[in-house]
């Protein structure tokens, strides 16, 4: 049997948890699975090998209970416990409760009340007027539910995250050897419109498979070419299987957005987007660049091959998972010239911060590893906090030993766009400062933007040279891409950073750089495409 990789592992642990709350098991419980999911899925070793060598529990959280469900999934390659609450919580009805407006534990509690185990029969059930009969269901929740199983493609109000779009859809994708299309292939921020696009002259054989795989539990559209699938959490993913000669044809439709394909007009056959392109008599545009209606020459997007270095990441000094060392040697091999170590200050307080004396001492390491790896080059940085009155969380004769300083907001962002603005604007002028951290300060489905004026704060970095920061931590994605293209037309540099806490996460680069691509920046507007000489 081939070795489970940590994804695999992670979300079978992540289904599990999902039906031990489904099935009314101890919250103590649930947290542990989740907990375990999300450590397995950032841990750089591969944990399959860790579990056959007995060594798994030497990652913190994995207890005896979980290391037994761990050892049967790689022995076996499944957990029969999950067979066994899947038969007892009805699945298939789960992946409906986003779509039907319920939460899943409700779902459950519907289906058995009425005794229904199918999304056909609960629509059954709905049209009859049975749902009057479950206690708590009234006439105003009955025409919801009602409604929504009429219309199934209603995209649920919290979207995906895209790393997890991109994780889910092209599981699926390379799965049925197809693409991933939707809204990942165009990098959204939160993925609503999950798609994959198969080739295949017989549909049928490609949506059974669809149907048969683990992360499909139901099937609530079926068409000659097209079904759409749920996942155990209720989430959509589009499946069309497209001839071979309208492969390039049916991937534009499904990439989207449909603002822009419906503004092309009827779409020719190509096997190839490249194809369609040609006979629509236009240049080829990058899906990044597919939200809204365009016809003319797109410029050339920046590459993540163009990236020479990442500019904020974080170390076992604060809150991170690995070591200076251990952090540069994986930069190393990612191809880039140069790492800068930027672990928070004191005034952080919920991690662990470093004050001046920490910051020296952690410089006597990077130049230990700067020794080590040359000429590969660890940068002295810092992700300084922005105070209250807009001064730093460090003394200026600190900050003038380092080689890169970004700044950051955490603590009030829920202050008025004046207070937040003068802070922001203290600390792009100060002449330390090279760069604003997650300018906006959103976590993505749980914290809006922050009320910075950003009209304000581009004039300010344009006149200081300051650039601004697009995170590519999954739930925060800032600057959105709208707002890069925004700062890149008022002659703002951007650096394109992961805020990486760990070596896997040093991979976030793919979405800092898509996310760049979606504000049309080329490399020529990204700070960290230049050559360590030039950058400090």
């Amino acid at each position: 049997m081939p070795m489970l990789d940590n994804a695999t592992i992670a979300g079978q642990l992540e289904a599990l948890a999902a039906l031990y709350d489904l099935a009314g098991a101890s919250t103590y419980s649930v947290r542990a699975y989740r907990r375990a999911a999300e450590l397995i899925r950032a841990t750089p070793a591969p944990v399959a090998e860790l579990v056959r060598q007995g060594r798994v529990r030497d990652l913190r959280g994995i207890g005896s209970s979980i290391e037994a469900r761990l050892r049967e999934l790689v022995e076996t390659g499944r957990l029969a416990e999950i067979g066994e609450l899947e038969s007892e919580v009805q699945p298939e009805l789960v992946g409906l409760a986003r779509l039907a407006g319920l939460a899943p534990r409700r779902m459950v509690e519907l289906g058995r009340a009425l005794g229904v185990t199918t999304a056909d029969e609960l629509r059954a059930a709905a049209a009859a007027g049975r749902l009057r009969e479950v206690p708590g269901i009234g006439p105003a929740t009955e025409a919801k539910v009602r409604a929504a199983l009429e219309r199934p493609r209603t995209a649920p109000r919290r979207g995906l995250l895209l790393n997890r779009a991109w994780e889910l859809a092209g599981s699926v994708a390379e799965a049925l050897g197809g693409t991933v299309a939707g809204d990942p292939r165009r990098f959204r921020d939160v993925s609503h419109r999950l798609a994959v696009v198969v080739p295949g002259a017989d549909a049928a054989p490609v949506i059974e498979r669809f149907a048969s795989l683990p992360q499909v539990v139901a099937i609530v559209e079926r068409e000659e070419r097209r079904a759409l699938g749920v996942t155990l959490d209720g989430i959509p993913v589009e499946l069309v299987v497209a001839p071979p000669e309208r492969l390039g044809t049916e991937l534009m439709r499904a990439t989207g957005s449909s603002a822009y394909v419906d503004a092309l007009g009827e779409l020719p056959a190509g096997a190839t987007e490249e194809e369609v392109y040609a006979q629509l008599g236009l240049p080829y545009l990058p899906p990044e660049l597919r939200e809204e209606p365009f016809r003319g020459e797109p410029p050339t997007l920046v590459e993540r091959g163009e990236i020479r270095g990442d500019l904020h990441v974080h170390t076992t000094w604060s809150d991170g998972k690995a070591s200076v060392l251990e952090m540069a040697e994986a930069a190393i091999g990612l191809g880039y010239d140069y790492l800068a170590i930027c672990d928070h200050t004191r005034n952080v307080r919920v991690v662990p911060g470093l004050d001046a004396d920490d910051l020296r001492r952690q410089g006597d390491e990077i130049a230990r590893v700067n020794e080590r790896l040359a000429p590969f080059r660890v940068l002295r940085g810092s992700e300084c906090d922005i105070l209250d009155d807009g001064s730093l969380d460090l003394p200026d004769d600190v900050l003038a030993e380092l080689d890169w300083l970004q700044a950051s907001v955490h603590a009030g962002q829920r202050q008025s766009a004046d207070r937040l603005t003068k802070r922001t604007l203290a600390a792009v002028e100060h002449p330390a400062v090279r760069s604003i951290s997650h300018p906006q300060g959103r976590i993505l489905n749980h914290r809006p933007p922050n009320a910075v004026d950003l009209e304000a704060v581009y004039s300010a970095c344009v006149e200081t040279g300051t650039a601004l920061e697009t995170n590519g931590l999954p739930d925060r994605i800032d600057l959105s891409s709208e707002l890069i293209r925004d700062a890149i037309r008022a002659g703002v540099r951007i650096t394109c950073s992961t805020d990486a806490h760990s070596v896997r996460g040093l991979g976030n680069m793919r979405l800092s750089v898509a996310t760049a691509r979606r504000g049309w920046a080329t490399a020529a507007d990204i700070l960290n495409t230049r050559l360590l000489e030039e950058l400090i």
